[in-house]
């Protein structure tokens, strides 16, 4: 990315909003990483070349103290993400006034966003409509030995995007081309009788690994594809994932815990469902 030169000024004294370069996005990644979202190792790149017009830094003079994405993923649907105010400027409207800036750049498509349990209310006054739980699990993944899943091959991109499309409101055609293949991720896929049954992408992180997307047809399908993950990895390291809460007891049947859940939000409902999702790919971009 290209550094940007245009600020957009506000009605607060000396506090301007622009497009996000890619070292203002490092560093925001760094405030995630101490507010203990443990991010991706290559989160920021795979996010900033999905739309990037998406992510916004708040700065008081030359100084960035606030950010929000906004990804417009297809032509009609976007998603929320990375609210952060520094610990410093918290409390003085500079998180409110991003926000406003950003939300501009998605025009009319549907927006969803997550909210903590206690602001449901808040999102619901600013027109957002509740859809269901998503659940942060965690821990040391049992073992089933399910492990019934292939390897990720790029000559199944165009597969994976118009299957992926199945539970993500419209697709997500560019995220998913970097996503899949950045280094570091491992993904795998469930094959039946030559079609596409089932995908998921594992990622290393600062602290524990993140799965996600996982989407199947089945429970069977995405234990499959979880088991071919998780043996990628030493043993006893730990992962985690969000996952609808619906997908609770396919999450702890596999050794993870929750930890703590949040609530997806719309400004309108998507005409997909979350059936068949098992794991989102963050909570950042959906």
């Amino acid at each position: 990315m290209s550094t940007t030169s245009h600020r957009v000024p506000t009605a607060l004294p000396g506090f301007t909003v622009s497009t996000a370069t890619a070292d203002d996005w490092r560093q925001v990644t760094d405030w995630a990483h101490r507010e203990g979202w443990n991010p991706g190792l290559r989160d920021a790149e795979c996010f900033l070349v999905t739309d990037p017009g998406g992510f916004f830094v708040g700065s008081l003079g030359d100084r960035p103290v606030a950010a929000v994405s906004l990804v417009n993923h297809n032509d009609r649907y976007a998603v929320w993400g990375h609210y952060l105010v520094h610990p410093e400027f918290r409390n003085r409207g500079y998180g409110r006034a991003t926000c406003r800036v950003a939300r501009k750049h998605a025009g009319d498509r549907i927006l969803a966003s997550d909210a903590m349990p206690e602001q449901v209310e808040n999102y619901t006054r600013s027109g957002l409509v509740r859809a269901h739980d998503t659940v942060h699990y965690a821990g040391t993944p049992r073992r089933s030995g399910a492990n019934w899943a292939v390897p990720f091959d790029p000559g199944w991109l165009d597969r994976v995007v118009e299957y992926d499309r199945r539970s993500f409101p419209g697709g997500r055609p560019e995220f998913l081309r970097h996503w899949l293949t950045a280094p570091g991720h491992v993904t795998f896929l469930r094959v039946v009788d030559g079609a596409l049954a089932g995908y998921g992408v594992l990622r290393p992180a600062r602290g524990r690994h993140r799965i996600g997307p996982l989407i199947a047809d089945s429970a069977a399908d995405a234990e499959a594809v979880f088991a071919a993950l998780v043996d990628s990895l030493d043993p006893g390291a730990e992962v985690s994932l969000f996952a609808p809460g619906e997908q609770g007891p396919f999450a702890t049947s596999l050794g993870l815990a929750e930890e703590f859940r949040v609530v997806r939000m719309y400004t309108k409902a998507p005409d997909t469902s979350a059936d068949r999702v098992y794991a989102i790919g963050s909570l950042e971009l959906g």
